[in-house]
This record gives structure tokens, C-alpha cells and sequence, in this order.
């Protein structure tokens, strides 16, 4: 049997958002980025933390504790901010912590498990079982639609289904 090619394989920028392990293909990722100042949006949905300046383009930032219904960071500063490049632009994503680049074989991404909560999963291209802990793959495309999407009703209409 022969050795898989690297095109079965992508790289994956790791981190942590409120005990949950992600993972964004690194092609994704633009740039990390420490204690950045978000600026609040008047009347914006939750999700939305703010707009960040970099280097002149404003930017939004998403934040994914709210998204995903984890309990708000306890101190906002520490938050990191992780630039994707999307369709429709750049966008970050805070997080807790970033972690290491990891490589993954296409044949160990799973898709997510049923009992994975909804918020989560609608954001998610898998999972990959690492070795102490379960890698959630995120979908950086639905991420952001999900985000756009996202109203204060969002969590009631999902108890609904």
C-alpha cells in the first residue's frame, strides 16, 4: 500500500475558544494578532465584538464565545485576534489561545458528532480525534454566514427545531 500524497493532507492553525479546540486550515489564516482595540457597533448582534483598524482597513471581529453560547471571557484584553481571509474580505475571530499548526489526513476527518450542539455544529467541516482531545474543524465560509445571520432570536429558533 502506498504512502498518501500531501494533497491528503491539510494544515491547521489550532486554538482555543472557552475549553473548545479549533481548528481553521492555515491557507485561512491571515494573521495572529494580540490585544488589539475593538471598537463596539451600536445596535450590532451579539456576535458582533466590534471593528478593529489594521493598518487602516477596518475590519470586524466576530466573537466566537458568543456564537458558540460559551460564557463571556472574564477579561475582554486578553482576547487574540485571528484575521481570516474570506469571499468577502478579511474577518477576525477572538480567541482565547492559540495553539500549534497540526496536519491532518483528509481520511481522519470525521464528520461531527450528533451530539454536538447545533450553535456549534452549523460552523463545523468536522472533526479529528487527536490524541488527548477532540479537534472541531471549523468551517471559516458558514462560520461567517452563520455570524451574519445571527440575531437575538437565533437561540430560540434553534431550541425550535
Amino acid at each position: 500500500m502506498s504512502a498518501p500524497n500531501s494533497s491528503d493532507r491539510n494544515q491547521y492553525a489550532t486554538f482555543e475558544v472557552g475549553g473548545e479546540y479549533l481548528g481553521i486550515r492555515v491557507l485561512q489564516v491571515q494573521e495572529v494578532l494580540r490585544r488589539l482595540q475593538v471598537t463596539p457597533v451600536p445596535l450590532a448582534p451579539p456576535v458582533v465584538a466590534g471593528l478593529i483598524n489594521l493598518r487602516g482597513q477596518i475590519i470586524p471581529a466576530l466573537e466566537l464565545r458568543r456564537l458558540f453560547h460559551l460564557d463571556e471571557r472574564t477579561d475582554p484584553e486578553q482576547a487574540l485576534s485571528v484575521v481570516l481571509r474570506t469571499d468577502a474580505g478579511a474577518v477576525t475571530v477572538q480567541v482565547d489561545d492559540i495553539g500549534d499548526v497540526v496536519e491532518i489526513e483528509s481520511t481522519a476527518v470525521q464528520p461531527p458528532p450528533l451530539h454536538v450542539e447545533a450553535h456549534l455544529k452549523r460552523c463545523l467541516s468536522g472533526v479529528c480525534q487527536m490524541k488527548d482531545r477532540m479537534l472541531l474543524l471549523l468551517d471559516v465560509a458558514r462560520t461567517v454566514d452563520v455570524s451574519a445571520a445571527y440575531s437575538p432570536n437565533t437561540e430560540n429558533e434553534l431550541k425550535r427545531k
